[in-house]
């Protein structure tokens, strides 16, 4: 059975879900496969822009809803940010993922992927987040709410700064950084 680590922080502000993002920045090596989860809006994008800009990235980084894969290699290791809301199950293995943390045809950096309960075979040797709204939260939502598919997670306002984020590690490597993470 493969190792597994599970931590759950309760981020009452935008502040300590950037700060969870920069301290699992400084903690990446390469190779590191990042599993990102949660409705439109929970803050995947935000979570990305704070652990990009720890990384040493100075380019703004967006969605890649529209154009898939983003590669950010100014940093301390390259960031390959993945976003699959678009695409169907069976339409993930065309972009041939596993290129990117075998190492070969892209140097090994940090692999991202938005979504990535559609991927049809989940790399044994990952970091989940999940990122959700507590039901304590201000922010009012609707039970059938639903952003419109063309918004950006960054382009929205009013939604909500508190948010529950679940971080599991799963695999020696992403365990031993998972322990390393300071709550």
């Amino acid at each position: 059975m493969t190792e597994t680590v599970n931590i759950e922080i309760y981020a009452d502000n935008l502040g300590v879900t950037q700060a969870i993002a920069t301290q699992l920045a400084e903690l990446v090596t390469a190779g590191t496969i990042i599993l990102l989860e949660g409705n439109l809006g929970s803050g995947k994008t935000t979570f990305m822009q704070a652990f990009g800009s720890a990384l040493g990235i100075s380019t703004t980084i967006t969605s890649p809803t529209f154009t898939l894969i983003d590669e950010y290699t100014e940093g301390r290791l390259p960031l390959y940010h993945i976003d699959l809301y678009r695409l169907e199950p069976s339409q993930v293995p065309s972009l041939h993922l596993e290129e990117y943390w075998r190492g070969r045809d892209f140097p090994l950096g940090v692999v991202a992927i938005e979504w990535a309960s559609k991927l049809l075979n989940i790399p044994p040797n990952h970091l989940k987040i999940n990122l959700s709204v507590p039901m304590r939260s201000s922010y009012k939502q609707s039970p059938n709410f639903e952003l419109a598919p063309d918004k950006d997670e960054e382009l929205l306002v009013d939604l909500p700064e508190e948010r529950l984020i679940q971080l599991i590690a799963q695999g020696s490597s992403h365990v031993e950084m998972l322990r390393q993470y300071k709550n």
